[in-house]
């Protein structure tokens, strides 16, 4: 059975809550319909013209990217300029696009998580925290023979997530009584006598951020007419999510070792480094993409080398000011373990489904090292 376009948004959404996104940022369903019926996905860094191709070579009619199709609003969509001919393209193809920007660097298996797991990183934390979870805990009551697909439906939709396990659920047997009144269809039982059914109690919990989408999913795929359900506010907090991570190397290393080791790891054309390079290097912060505002962070949490992209000349300079080694691996390189990462998620989560999934093999560094 294949996913519609929703369901595969509420599973991203899992992953990279909206509500993470920087105020300035654009994220969601670009272009395209949640209703729509997905056969094959598409995930990428941006949606080029390339990419366009490529998903209508493969198959694809919804491409994943992290960065925005729309950044800014636009005034005019000409099919005479680059950016209007790549919107016919999409639309011509009937190709959706739904982006995770900010929200992906920041969530707790996001953009900086799996660069630090890349660069073999131990003891992973997040360096610069811009909030903590909040979360409430939902039990209902489901007949027996509903019990898996009830829990599946939920946790499809954003329950169950603790750390880096998913599907966390809880469940006991009991007995459940109701009498179905006059008018009412009742899934097990007779008007007027009161019946028992075994049942199990199901619980789990939900991040603030997909209650909504939770219940919908529980109110659809309960047999019940009337479903029973609580929802309690937790006072107990999630885990840290920001921006970048923090962690130990298993060994110190002189820095340019370290900066040969994460060029080879991200298959970097080329790497920056600031610093001595016969330093020594243990402690390593880590922030996909443009990185030079946690430079001051990085250096008070302890850090001696950062690894991010785009540093300016500037920016450079004001690290050594600092004492902190930057190893500038590019936005590209940084950034593009997010891909493979999606994709096995994607997989994972869509495995019950008619869904393929694919990483975009047509994107590559806009430039090349001489």
């Amino acid at each position: 059975m294949a996913a519609k376009c929703g369901e595969i948004i509420a599973i991203m959404e899992a992953l990279a809550p909206p509500e993470l996104a920087a105020e300035w940022d654009n994220v969601g369903l670009m272009l395209g319909s949640p209703e729509a019926e997905v056969r094959r996905v598409l995930v990428c860094l941006d949606v080029t013209m390339a990419v366009a191709a490529e998903a209508t070579a493969r198959g694809a009619n919804l491409i994943i990217s992290h960065h925005p199709l729309f950044f800014r609003p636009l005034k005019s969509l000409r099919f005479d300029e680059a950016r209007g001919e790549l919107v016919r393209r999409l639309i011509q193809d009937n190709i959706m696009v739904y982006s995770a920007h900010t929200n992906l660097d920041s969530a707790d298996l996001g953009v900086s998580y799996h660069l630090a797991v890349k660069l073999e990183l131990e003891d992973i934390q997040v360096l610069l925290p811009t909030r903590r979870e909040k979360y409430y805990k939902l039990v209902t009551f489901v007949p027996e023979d509903h019990e898996k697909v009830v829990r599946e439906a939920i946790t499809r939709a954003g329950a169950g997530w603790i750390g880096n396990y998913s599907d966390c659920t809880f469940r006991v047997a009991g007995t459940g009584t109701f009498r179905p009144l006059a008018g009412t269809r009742p899934y097990i039982g007779q008007e007027g006598k009161v019946t028992e059914v075994k049942e199990y109690r199901l619980e789990t919990i939900i991040p603030t951020g997909r209650l909504k989408e939770v219940l919908q999913a529980l109110l659809q795929a309960h047999p019940y007419e009337e479903v029973a359900y609580d929802i309690y506010p937790l006072a107990n907090e999630g885990p840290a999510r920001g921006i970048g991570r923090l962690g130990i190397l298993p060994q110190a290393v002189s820095l340019e070792e370290f900066a040969l080791q994460v060029k080879e790891r991200l298959g970097a054309a080329r790497v920056n480094v600031v610093g001595d390079r016969e330093r020594k290097v243990k402690k390593v912060a880590a922030c996909g993409g443009a990185g030079s505002d946690v430079m001051t962070t990085a250096r008070a949490a302890g850090a001696d080398v950062l690894v991010t992209g785009d540093l300016k000349f500037h920016e450079a300079q004001a690290a050594a000011g600092i004492g902190l080694a930057v190893i500038d691996a590019g936005h590209f390189a940084t950034e593009r373990i997010i891909v493979p990462a999606l994709v096995t998620y994607l997989e994972e989560q869509l495995q019950e489904r008619e869904v393929m999934v694919l990483a975009s093999q047509k994107e590559q560094e806009p430039w090349y090292v001489l």
